[in-house]
């Protein structure tokens, strides 16, 4: 094996805790750790620290915390590192060409597709959303531009028909993680080899909007059920319900009039069935059966528990997506 690196690692929310874990355990040395400034959260909105920040200061890991840096003074303490390569996991921060020119060895970002396909900041739920089959992890050398860098090393992963953005998120992390690994001893050995992106082939994985979450009936069943599926865990679905907002975190394609028994046709957002296997819900095109919710003020429940709880509240003939005077 060739000589160990000297690291600095620079990452923030949980994905980037996998690498950063694997790094510690490598033979490289990570010299240091850069992460988000601490920000406000809960109702008290004390400051609170990045799971990265947290996990460096388990280990004893020196930590910077620059709210950019495209400060001279944040320059001049990251080149003090001296560091070999940095590697960086769902950062947050724009590295200017001065951080990215660095490190001896350059910069290289672990991202959450296969590129060029889903550039940018949200590829795990865009992917779920567009009904691929298919994504990855990129290991790529970082340049100037948004995830347009070239690409040492790509591994696939499927995506199947139930996984949520959660699920697939966290086997994503530890897939990169390993692929960092392997892509860090091709550097160190001096055999990597980087491939320009096609950029006929790219698309752009857009952050996610809060408003994406609230669900068009008229859409297919089979298009709500990716979307339920990209916004579990965050910003999770949702619906009108009256005066009320319903959350769905678990929604699957539900069988159609020939196999459920030939109901009428009925308006989408409309409840046609609610029982012990869930709540169906007819759709633009199909219709979707409504599997775990949440009312405000409760925790997530099952379905049918909802329904005997409040057998007033969602049964058949109540309209989901609209106000009481709609």
């Amino acid at each position: 094996m060739a000589a160990p690196l000297r690291i600095v690692f620079a990452g923030t929310p949980d994905f980037a805790t996998a690498a950063l874990a694997a790094l510690i355990d490598s033979p490289h040395e990570v010299c240091a750790v850069y992460t988000q400034p601490d920000r406000p959260a809960g109702r008290g909105r004390r400051l609170v620290a990045s799971p990265v920040k947290r996990l460096a200061e388990e280990h004893g890991l020196p930590v910077c915390q620059p709210p950019s840096l495209k400060d001279p003074a944040a320059q001049e303490e990251f080149a003090a590192w001296r560091s070999d390569v940095m590697v960086v996991a769902a950062y947050g921060l724009i590295l200017p060409p001065a951080a990215l020119d660095t490190p001896r060895l350059g910069c290289l970002n672990i991202h959450a597709s296969l590129l060029p396909r889903w550039r940018g900041a949200a590829p795990i739920q865009r992917a779920i959303l567009a009904g691929d089959t298919e994504t990855g992890v990129t290991i790529m050398q970082m340049d100037a531009g948004l995830d347009t860098g070239a690409m040492l090393h790509k591994v696939s992963c499927p995506i199947g028909p139930a996984d949520t953005a959660g699920e697939l998120h966290d086997r994503l992390a530890e897939l990169g993680a390993r692929a960092v690994l392997e892509t860090l001893d091709a550097v160190a050995a001096g055999t990597a080899r980087a491939e320009p992106q096609d950029e006929a082939l790219a698309t752009y994985a857009a952050k996610l909007d809060k408003a994406e979450a609230e669900l068009d009936w008229s859409e297919s069943a089979e298009a709500l059920a990716r979307r339920v599926r990209a916004f579990n865990p965050w910003p999770v679905a949702q619906t009108r319900l009256g005066e009320q907002v319903l959350r769905i975190w678990t929604a699957h394609v539900a069988p159609g009039p020939a196999e459920a028994g030939h109901e009428p046709e009925a308006e989408p957002g409309t409840v046609l069935q609610a029982g012990r296997e869930g709540i169906v819900v007819a759709c633009g095109e199909g219709r979707l059966r409504l599997e775990r919710l949440q009312l405000p003020g409760s925790k997530p429940m099952a379905a049918n528990a909802l329904v005997n709880g409040r057998p007033d509240l969602l049964g058949p003939g109540v309209r989901l997506g609209t106000r009481p005077e709609q």
